[in-house]
């Protein structure tokens, strides 16, 4: 972070925390809980995952703050070409999810979920083949295969013409190995990176070793705009925007940090707001024609009402928050 924290009582003043209702389980879940912080310069979005503690957390927290006291930078375009996501459903809910997106012309589909098998992942790419021959494709295994599983998984899946792999394996050393063995196979399908980026102490490694052909960026999970456009420009990689699952005020800070890169050669993942069956605002972020749109979200008091969270859990997301805060404040974590 390179500007000072607001007092923490001031955040936990300003906060809202509600809980959207999802069209289908998504990451394993059904509704998305987030924090949200109104500051002199607008919205921020805080919604790390559950599961994360505060050394992973505070990066969310970081660029909530950012977003609400902070402009964001000049936008080089209006609108952003983004792809659509098709959770890891049956083949014969394909049709159905897709539905809720306006003409995609690139759709990533999420494969390697837990409980389901090749044949599962295999299915549901075809049918999206089959039913747009022309758009992009393609998969994302969120670290879900071991190295052989994703040897064996892209070799099928790369007779659908993919765009890229995102994530096949944990870590960074198993990315280089895929994409390596791959190439050995004759298989040029390029490799991007996530979680390896996101969840790892050096972002830039990746690059350096050479594991992946691209780079998927995030605004909350990667601190914030200002600290993702610097990753983006040192490791010389192609980069993906995507979103956090976020509701339409993170989703306005995503497409900040889309319109700020000088290049975008790829379309971003931030059409998730069709996941949810509402939203904080009754203008949500959502794409039209493959492309959405730059521009601020301003939560009505209505919807953050209709959306809250029982006492309980708003009293745990302060907590979090605290603690978060308190990560946040220490010298070694102010950079």
């Amino acid at each position: 972070m390179n500007f000072a924290l607001p007092p923490v009582e001031e955040l936990i003043t300003n906060a809202h925390v509600v809980r959207l209702p999802m069209r289908v389980k998504f990451r394993g879940v059904t509704e998305r809980e987030a924090l949200l912080i109104q500051g002199s310069a607008g919205w921020g979005e805080f919604s790390a995952f559950l599961e994360y503690g505060p050394p992973e957390a505070s990066r969310w927290l970081a660029a909530a703050i950012e977003a609400a006291y902070q402009p964001f930078p000049p936008a080089l375009r209006s609108s952003i070409p983004v792809n659509a996501t098709l959770p890891a459903v049956a083949a014969n809910q394909v049709s159905r999810v897709l539905a809720n997106y306006d003409a995609p012309h690139t759709i990533k589909i999420k494969v390697a979920e837990k409980g389901q098998s090749l044949e599962d992942d295999i299915a549901r790419v075809a049918k999206t083949r089959q039913l747009f021959p022309e758009a992009a494709l393609r998969v994302d295994a969120n670290a879900g295969w071991g190295i052989e599983e994703a040897i064996t998984a892209l070799l099928a899946l790369a007779e659908y013409d993919l765009q890229y792999a995102e994530q096949p394996v944990p870590g960074i050393t198993g990315l280089a190995q895929v994409r390596e063995r791959l190439r050995a196979r004759g298989v040029e399908l390029k490799i991007a990176a996530d979680e390896a980026v996101r969840k790892h102490t050096d972002p830039l490694e990746v690059a350096r070793l050479g594991a992946a052909d691209l780079m998927v960026i995030k605004a909350q999970p990667l601190g914030g705009i200002k600290t993702v456009l610097e990753i983006a420009a040192k490791s010389g990689l192609d980069v993906v925007v995507s979103s956090a699952l976020d509701t339409s005020v993170g989703l306005a800070q995503a497409a900040a940090l889309a319109a700020a890169l000088p290049e975008l050669p790829y379309a971003c993942g931030l059409s998730t707001g069709s996941l949810f069956t509402d939203d904080v605002t009754s203008k949500p972020l959502l794409a039209t024609a493959g492309q959405l749109p730059v521009r601020p979200v301003e939560p009505e008091a209505e919807k953050l009402h209709k959306l809250r969270v029982a006492a309980p859990r708003r009293i745990w997301w302060e907590q979090r928050l605290r603690d978060c805060y308190a990560y946040l404040e220490q010298p070694e974590n102010r950079s």
